[in-house]
Parts: structure tokens; sequence; C-alpha cells
């Protein structure tokens, strides 16, 4: 695999997905990703619709808690979904279906591998944002026509969560390191303001909530999901690019390690 071949400037990412696309022609990956939207709608009525009820609407705020917190849960439900494609899925594409080592002998580089990884994570969370975003809508928690820049923010986000995890991917031994994952996602999605908002920490606190991406994930969902449109939201779709641009250069470099040693 040799980044020198002459190919388009994505290094054959296209056939990558189109690949991915082949193989799940029969509808496996929109059944798939529909069904990663059961387990946000599952917390969305137990916490967001029930124990809302007793919250009532969330201080600062002044919309009903159902409504602050499925924004919340779109940004996860789309993280989910990118870092499934990009880490469990990927990692069995390499060790036991092979299918990156019979790559080594295309025109497609070690960039258009992990391009068109993390692209195919990134169209799995559209859909899995979209169908969430039926929902939400459906059951009337959208309050305001800027939730249609959910769309572009859950892009965004699955490109950032889908290049950290097929970084991650690249240094996983055996499935069971895939518990070392869970160490860092569940406290991440318990505490990045999935269902409170942030002003409810002490300051070092909120200031370390702050750093984590699915902050900002949730932030830049959130904000136009209830109106709350403004410069700041550049700021988080900033610190998403460059955690996201990081991790892709990261990923690159250690798959070609792999892929080439």
């Amino acid at each position: 695999m040799n980044d020198r071949i002459a190919l388009p400037p994505a290094g054959g990412a296209h056939l990558v997905v189109l690949r991915n696309l082949w193989v799940h022609k029969g509808g496996s990956p929109w059944t798939m990703a529909l069904f990663s939207v059961f387990e946000p709608i599952l917390y969305l009525l137990a916490i967001g619709v029930g124990i809302g009820g007793l919250v009532g609407e969330v201080p600062g705020v002044e919309v009903p808690y159902a409504a602050f917190v499925a924004p919340a849960l779109l940004a996860t439900a789309v993280m989910n979904s990118a870092l499934e494609e990009t880490t469990q899925t990927a990692y069995a594409k390499f060790a036991f279906d092979r299918f990156y080592h019979s790559l080594a002998v295309t025109p497609i580089t070690v960039s258009g591998l992990v391009l068109g990884e993390i692209a195919w994570g990134m169209l799995r969370g559209l859909i899995t944002g979209l169908g969430f975003l039926a929902v939400v809508t459906a059951l009337g928690l959208v309050t305001s026509p800027w939730v249609l820049l959910a769309v572009p923010a859950g892009l965004l986000i699955a490109f950032t969560f889908g290049a950290a995890g097929f970084l991650t991917a690249g240094y996983v031994r055996g499935w069971s390191d895939f518990q070392y994952m869970q160490l860092v996602m569940l406290p991440m999605f318990l505490f990045a303001t999935t269902f409170y908002p942030v002003t409810v920490y002490p300051e070092p606190v909120a200031a370390v909530v702050r750093a984590l991406p699915l902050y900002h994930a949730i932030e830049l969902v959130r904000g136009p999901a209830l109106g709350q449109v403004g410069p700041g939201l550049l700021g988080n779709a900033g610190y998403l690019a460059a955690v996201g641009l990081v991790c892709f250069l990261l990923a690159r470099r250690r798959w070609r390690r792999l892929l080439t040693a």
C-alpha cells in the first residue's frame, strides 16, 4: 500500500465506501443504524419523559426537560454509531477478515483506507442521527427550525469520533480491549452534560467537562435545537474538527505501520 500511487486526492476512499455499500447491499447497515436509535429512545422515554415529569423545565433554559435531553441523546447516538463502525467492525476486518491486508495489493492508499472507513462511519452516524431526529420531531420535542443544523453537526461529530475510533482500533489487541473503551465512554456519556447543564458543576469540574469532546458535540446540537445560535457554536465546531483532524493523522500513521510492516 503506497501513497505515491496515482489516485484521486482522497486516495481511493470512495472505493472503500462503495465496497462497504456493496457488501451491505441487502440493507443491513440501514437496519443496524435504525436499531442504534432504539437505545437513545429508551433513555429519552425513561429519563427525558419519565423523570422530566418530575423536573419540569430546566432552570436557566426554560424548556421542558425532555426537549433539553433529546439533542444530547442525538449527539450521543451519532457518536456511538460512528464508533461502532470504526472500532469493533474495523477490528474484525483487520484481525479476522484481513480485508485491510488485501488492500495492500490495490492502488488504494493508507490515507484512502483511513478516510474511507471514517466516511463509512459518518454515513452510519448520519442515518442514525436522521432517524432519531425524526422520532423527537414526531414527539413534539423540536422547538426551533434551527434544529436542521443538527445534520451538518452530526456529520462533524461522526467524523471526530470515527477518526478517534479508527485510531483506537489500530491499537486493539483483542476483543477484551474494548472493555477499556467503556471506562472512557460511559463516564463521558454520564457527565458531559447529557442530562443536565454544565452550570451544576463547580468551576474546576466544569473546566474538565468542557474539555470533553462529547460536551462540544452536545453543545453543537443542543444550541440550534433550542434556538440558541451564536458564535460559541463555532468554537464547539472548531474543537471537534481539530480533534478529528489530529486523530485522522495519527490513525493514518498507525495503520501505515500495521499494514506495511
